[in-house]
């Protein structure tokens, strides 16, 4: 049974082998409308193919890369090519950066179409990402419940309701230590889109 975190405007959660910190309002309503409109209708989309036990399966939901070195990404059997950051991709990790005090270099857009769209249990720790990486997650559009776990401890399992305009931070080891997952739901949702900050080295 998840722990149902309940929110406040800012919250930090100090776990075993991991940090969340979560910022409600760190964006405006009006400056995330703006940014979910602009990345819905500018940014190239793409649906990619997984294979899972030998069968090809479309990913549930669309994805785009985008990175200031334009270094690619390897994940789940996929090597993503880079995008260029654009302008409203570069201001915000750059506000990103100047609350969370880590550094960044390419960002993954994920759009969520309704709630059958998912991305289910992972950690962030390719072998690009170097050890212990930070991941700054912002969400916009629909509210969707984010789930994480930790591998061994199994009463450390939670979920958290993520807001349009929100900041949440994963910070620490959590990404050697902990899973997490976008679950699907049978809730009439409308699209969220979640862009995911990290450092590529």
């Amino acid at each position: 049974m998840n722990k149902i975190i309940t929110l406040t405007t800012d919250l930090q959660l100090d776990l075993p082998d991991a940090k969340i910190r979560y910022h409600q309002n760190f964006l405006s309503n009006q400056e995330s409308n703006y940014y979910f409109d602009t990345f819905s209708s500018k940014i190239p989309w793409q649906q990619e193919e997984v294979k899972v036990f030998g069968k090809i399966y479309a990913q549930p939901r669309l994805t785009s890369l985008h990175s200031k070195t334009m270094t690619s990404y390897k994940y789940a059997g996929l090597t993503l090519q880079p995008q260029p950051m654009t302008t409203e991709l570069l201001s915000l990790l750059e506000r990103v950066e100047s609350i969370c005090n880590h550094e960044f270099n390419c960002v993954l857009l994920n759009l969520y179409r309704d709630g059958s769209d998912s991305n289910g249990w992972h950690a962030d720790n390719e072998k690009e990402l170097g050890v212990h990486p930070q991941i700054a997650s912002i969400s916009f559009g629909s509210n969707r419940f984010f789930h994480f776990k930790h591998r061994s401890i199994k009463s450390e399992n939670y979920k958290i309701e993520l807001h349009h305009g929100s900041l949440l931070l994963m910070e620490g080891p959590m990404q050697e230590y902990w899973l997490h997952q976008i679950p699907k739901t049978k809730k009439p949702l409308s699209p969220r889109i979640n862009l995911t900050f990290r450092k590529i080295t």
